[in-house]
């Protein structure tokens, strides 16, 4: 047998230079690919403790016990054995509220690392095209009215609002650029933060300042099951086709011209991630207050870990932001417990150092 059929019959060995056969050098896998389902099982860890931590002592096999009841499984996953208080305090209070931290952890941090993208610009967050503060103004009215029934869908109305004048004022000045957009944006969010202070001092007072400042720093303590449902309901309808176009947000990285030669229809796909950027921000917002932090730096921190393709960092900062505010909001609800802290202040005063620690680690990358 020569030497080339026996180099083709074993794939392992290639020929040497001195006619041997040398170990061929095996594809080493993605490190990435390996983060996604540690992230995961990160995740559904963290979900599954947190909702044990509280002023009543729970444990996993009791949460997963009262999940297995209320879904109809019988003892499949086990048997919780609790009484119908602490039964309702994981299915009503614990459990959606740990459930929408997720949701809104993960799309906050899809929506900073699109806005990246799409901006290039790393400073962007959600919050930059004046999302909160559109939102805020939203919120902020509907409570000094009493109409807090309905301040989720104000909030709603008061991103999409903020959304449709930056992209209007960047469009007046021309063609829309990621500079003028972030400009129009600057101005749009300090006009709507302007109202929403005019709103607060003329009108709050009593309870109705306090619970317009909870809002306004960042709150999850009213979720619900109503708010699982729209978190999670956005991250699915608009996160998901959001999250797939990461091919596409790499072409962007080397500008608009670039990023046509490659094929890609700049203004209608610049235009259409925008928007669902906006749609999920403003249903994230809407049942969670104004967080800030959690879209501009983690997206950064997955990036230097992972890199800067979009195919990995897209659902690894999603993943990140879900486990980082589901740790974030239980410390809220439990470090001066039975008062609680808004996660707004959490998010900063935990996410900082750690951010800091990321940078120190990859100094050279950053």
């Amino acid at each position: 047998m020569s030497l080339l059929q026996r180099s083709t019959l074993d794939p392992t060995r290639t020929p040497g230079p001195g006619g041997g056969a040398v170990p061929a050098r095996r594809r080493r896998p993605d490190p990435w690919v390996l983060w996604l389902p540690a992230l995961l099982v990160v995740l559904l860890a963290s979900m599954s403790w947190t909702v044990t931590l509280g002023a009543a002592d729970l444990s996993v096999r009791e949460v997963w016990g009262v999940i297995g009841e209320r879904l109809g499984l019988g003892g499949v996953l086990g048997d919780s054995g609790l009484t119908v208080l602490r039964e309702g305090i994981v299915w009503e209070l614990r459990l959606p509220r740990v459930l929408t931290a997720a949701a809104v952890g993960g799309g906050l941090a899809l929506s900073g690392a699109v806005m990246q993208a799409l901006t290039r610009n790393p400073l962007a967050d959600p919050f930059l095209l004046g999302l909160s503060s559109g939102a805020s103004t939203g919120a902020v009215l509907v409570l000094l009215l009493g109409l807090s029934v309905v301040l989720p869908v104000a909030a709603f109305a008061g991103a999409l609002a903020a959304l449709a004048a930056t992209l209007l004022l960047a469009r007046s000045l021309g063609e829309i650029t990621p500079s003028r957009t972030v400009l129009a944006g600057l101005a749009v969010s300090s006009f709507a933060g302007a109202v929403t202070s005019m709103l607060v001092f003329w009108h709050a007072d009593g309870d109705s300042f306090r619970e317009v400042l909870n809002w306004m720093l960042g709150s999850l303590a009213g979720a619900d099951w109503a708010a699982v449902a729209i978190a999670w309901g956005a991250l699915l309808l608009v996160g998901l086709p959001v999250l797939l176009q990461g091919r596409v947000l790499d072409a962007f990285a080397f500008g608009d011209s670039a990023a046509a030669g490659l094929g890609v229809d700049v203004g209608r796909t610049r235009w259409l991630l925008l928007g669902g950027t906006a749609l999920l921000t403003g249903a994230m917002v809407s049942v969670s207050g104004a967080i800030g932090f959690v879209g501009l730096v983690l997206p950064n921190a997955v990036r230097l870990v992972v890199g800067s393709r979009h195919r990995r960092l897209l659902p690894l900062s999603v993943l990140t932001g879900a486990i980082f505010m589901v740790w974030v909001d239980t410390v809220a609800r439990t470090l001066f417990e039975p008062r609680e802290v808004p996660v707004g202040i959490i998010t900063v005063l935990v996410g900082a150092p750690v951010f800091v620690l990321v940078l120190l680690r990859h100094r050279g990358r950053a």
